[in-house]
């Protein structure tokens, strides 16, 4: 049975590998040297060659990234180089909640020499070379070391509180991990602006003025109590420009980046804020926490299928990963959890579908929020002008969007906004 599920992770690996490939090749059949009619307007000639040079440089260096990742997994899953590290770690303990620690430690440490240099040349040669850039070198290094600190507290926090309770409970591991995992996102989606984003950014209240006085005039007409308006400084790290709405209840608040207070004019602001009000008035930001919670709940409900300890099933999985070495390995969490990740790729595709089109479905219903409240040419223009100062792809094979986007194309924004008119009567 282990040769059986060995084979089958191989399988999944591959066909992983293959559909991400296949996805990125039909992606580049759409490129165009020349500007399409359907963009006239939107790019000129230059601008348009310019996000087409963008786009074959991500492509490349992404298949570069891809396939080396490939590649080491390959590596690890044929010579048993997890079971090797498995075996190194029982050597200095066999205690379930330090084995996990050590060997996901190992491993994470490993992976992020390994995407060193990679990130290093994402940042510094290829978002450089097309103008975005504006992180130093001391922010680089600082980011990763903050990015270290936070998942060693953080994710070897909860790694130990979950362990714990496969310890402690049987049948029942799933449900009580599912209620604490819970507990975690809705506390870090409430507190995740003030206790994790200082730590890498400066978040300043938007200061009173006639920027402020137009969005508090929108909100207002809208039935939005707003306080908390902030202004974050993105411009330390990218050109890119962004808008997103943060928190519940009483901690909500809407974080602009510096760089779109740069480049967009009041009333742009405010169409942008309406947009982001409307995913609040329409429960997006609730469905959202919704819809995670549930897929983490099928997520554990499986795994505990994976983890079951004295299970025949559980040790063949944990065999698996010993690849072609002869090695015999031990059941434990750590190896269960590590099987799962790889064993689960289809079913976490699939609810990954179903995610990006609902939150494609919610992005056409804040655009129509705004639109409808709001001037919609004035929308239309900076959805357009966020697009081109991003170098945005606005020509995306359908298929590649249908798998990849959680947000509609652009052109399929503004043809869904000119359907718009204020008397609406489905709307409401």
């Amino acid at each position: 049975m282990a040769n059986f599920f060995f084979y089958f992770i191989l399988l999944i690996l591959l066909l992983d590998y293959g559909l991400e490939r296949w996805l990125a090749y039909l992606n580049s059949t759409c490129w165009s040297d020349k500007l399409p009619d359907e963009l006239e307007g939107i790019y000129d000639q230059e601008k348009y060659s310019k996000s087409q040079r963008y786009e074959r440089s991500k492509h490349r260096f992404t298949f570069i990234v891809s396939s080396l990742t490939f590649a080491v997994m390959l590596f690890m899953l044929i010579s048993g180089g997890f079971a090797w590290i498995d075996l190194w770690v029982r050597q200095f303990t066999h205690q379930p909640i330090l084995m996990a620690i050590l060997f996901f430690g190992i491993l994470g440490f490993a992976s992020n020499i390994l995407s060193l240099p990679f990130e290093c040349y994402n940042v510094f040669v290829i978002e450089e070379k097309f103008g975005f850039n504006r992180t130093t070198i001391k922010t680089f290094i600082l980011d990763r070391l903050k990015g270290l600190l936070i998942t060693i507290i953080l994710g070897g926090g909860l790694l130990t509180l979950i362990i714990y309770i496969y310890e402690s409970t049987g049948s029942y591991f799933w449900l009580i991990t599912w209620g604490v995992i819970t507990f975690f996102m809705i506390f870090m989606s409430m507190f995740y602006s003030n206790l994790i984003v200082p730590l890498f950014n400066k978040q300043r209240p938007l200061e009173q003025g006639l920027l402020r006085d137009a969005i508090e005039q929108f909100a207002g007409k809208v039935g939005f109590k707003l306080k908390n308006i902030y202004i974050i400084d993105g411009s330390k790290r990218s050109k890119k420009a962004n808008a997103y709405f943060t928190g519940l209840g009483m901690k909500k608040r809407i974080i602009l980046y510096d760089t779109l207070i740069e480049d967009h004019t009041i009333d742009e602001l405010v169409a942008v804020l309406a947009h982001e009000i409307g995913h609040y008035k329409k429960k997006h930001t609730f469905l959202g926490i919704l819809f995670s919670i549930l897929q983490t709940g099928v997520m554990l409900f499986v795994l505990s299928f994976f983890i079951r300890k004295n299970s025949v099933i559980t040790q063949s999985l944990c065999l698996a990963l010993s690849g072609l070495s002869g090695l015999e390995i031990k059941q434990s969490f750590h190896m269960g959890i590590l099987t799962f990740g790889m064993l689960y790729s289809p079913l976490s595709l699939v609810l990954g579908l179903i995610m990006n089109k609902i939150s494609r479905k919610h992005e056409y219903e804040a655009d129509r929020f705004a639109g409808i409240r709001n001037d919609i040419t004035t929308l239309m223009d900076a959805l357009k002008k966020l697009s081109v100062n991003n170098l945005s792809n606005l020509r995306p094979h359908p298929i590649y969007v249908f798998f990849y986007y959680s947000h509609p194309t652009l052109l399929q924004r503004l043809s869904a906004l000119k359907k718009i008119y204020p008397t609406d009567p489905n709307y409401f």
